[in-house]
């Protein structure tokens, strides 16, 4: 075994803290309903198109850049808040927050108040994330983490999958309006559920080398120091960046080519889309945490082998999807991308909640998150709709389909990226090691 894998595997105690699993279970929940505000919007893309007259760049702004620049740029100030404040609480406070905003785009009437709905959504949804990755850090040991993350960030295709089909199932009865609706109020009931039963674990006391007393909040600029000091969370910046701008690209821009190239009904995709792609995000999200679990016990250079190889699967199989002759055999051949676009989630995730000081946690995985969304979230759906709009233009008979296909490459520079992460990430974990033993 790779002794520097123990850093990143070896359990301070094996049996982490009692309420543990409730907590994974609600906080996953909420987390559920954070990715079901954010992917009905794509899955209502349509619909919303045609009653607001918007254009495929529009669109990527609405799904991508719009919300990207409120969720990662509150994203950080939201970790910092929760380096210092109950954890349990500000994940309470912005469910709730998210939720009224995504009721408030049900009485938008053009892109700008559909916009500034979104702004509202992407603030609230900031809060999320990064502060229950800490909460569950304290309540599972080094060794569990991994696979808690991979189980965690199955909320994604969940909320896919629900956003999909309870979102198109809610089109169809009481229009795209009517579907905001319902999906915010039940964020509303899971956050008053959260704040009553989860309580707020102690910080760090499963670390290695943890000394709680000296567990005190430290400062941005002392945080990013320290991050920008450890070369694998520095190219885990570049590598997830990179993938994330593949992941979104794909999940935002899917259902509409499935609708607009393929010409897939609004009742077809309700019943196939969501359970598809619920399934496959799921399988990768989790299948990229279960992995590293087991692999980097052995060789902790699998935190990047595993998302590299995926995403060297990501490009071809994406493409063979997109040139399929209807819209069955374009979901059918989508299985395999939409499993290996995600597998990189729950390594990145882990990476950081293990090489980063307890005090930082939370700012730290911030930081990764400010990379998965302003590269991928803001750049990757937006990009999409710049290319496929300027391939209108020029005449394109499929002008999405080709801007699809331009994901392709990025998956390619992705895998180099995770390539010059996995000949780094062993003395990072063995630094780690040294600092808890100093």
């Amino acid at each position: 075994m790779d002794p520097s894998a123990s850093a990143l595997t070896s359990p301070r105690t094996a049996a982490g803290r009692p309420g543990r699993t409730i907590a994974l279970l609600l906080l996953t929940a909420v987390g559920t309903i954070n990715f079901v505000d954010r992917q009905i919007l794509s899955v209502l893309a349509e619909p919303i198109r045609q009653e607001l007259h918007l254009s495929d760049t529009k669109l990527g702004l609405l799904t991508g850049l719009s919300f990207a620049l409120f969720y990662a740029g509150m994203g950080v100030p939201a970790a910092m808040l929760a380096d210092r404040v109950n954890r349990v609480r500000l994940v309470a406070a912005a469910c709730l927050i998210w939720s009224v905003f995504t009721g408030a785009c049900a009485f938008a009437n053009s892109f700008w108040q559909l916009a500034l709905a979104r702004f509202g959504v992407g603030t609230g949804e900031a809060g999320g994330t990064a502060p229950s990755l800490s909460i569950l850090a304290d309540y599972y040991p080094p060794a569990k983490r991994p696979a808690v993350i991979g189980l965690f960030t199955v909320a994604g295709p969940l909320g896919v999958f629900i956003g999909a089909s309870v979102g198109g199932w809610a089109a169809t009865q009481f229009g795209w309006r009517g579907a905001f609706l319902l999906v915010a109020s039940i964020g509303a009931v899971a956050a008053l559920i959260l704040a009553v039963v989860v309580r707020e674990p102690p910080r760090g006391g499963l670390d290695p080398g943890h000394d709680r007393e000296t567990a005190k909040p430290t400062s941005l600029g002392a945080t990013v120091k320290v991050f920008l000091s450890r070369p694998s969370l520095r190219l885990q910046l570049l590598a997830a960046g990179l993938s994330a701008f593949v992941s979104y690209g794909i999940l935002n821009w899917i259902p509409a080519f499935l609708m607009r190239v393929q010409e897939m009904p609004m009742t077809e995709m309700a019943r196939w889309f969501g359970p598809v792609a619920g399934l496959a995000y799921g399988i990768g999200i989790w299948g990229g945490g279960a992995l590293v679990n087991w692999l980097g016990a052995r060789d902790v250079r699998a935190y990047a082998y595993v998302p590299g190889i995926a995403a060297l699967i990501t490009g071809p199989s994406l493409v063979v999807a997109l040139m399929a002759s209807s819209w069955q055999m374009s979901l059918l051949f989508m299985l395999v991308p939409m499993v290996t676009c995600t597998m990189f989630t729950a390594p990145a995730l882990a990476l950081v909640q293990n090489l980063s000081p307890v005090a930082a946690r939370t700012t730290a995985t911030a930081l990764v998150l400010l990379a998965f969304n302003i590269v991928g979230l803001g750049g990757g759906p937006l990009a999409i709709g710049m290319i496929s709009d300027r391939l209108a233009a020029s005449g394109d008979a499929a002008p999405l389909r080709t801007a699809l296909i331009c994901l392709a490459p990025i998956a390619v520079l992705a895998a180099l990226a995770y390539l010059v992460l996995s000949r780094v990430v062993g003395r990072d974990a063995e630094n780690v090691l040294k600092e808890a033993a100093a």
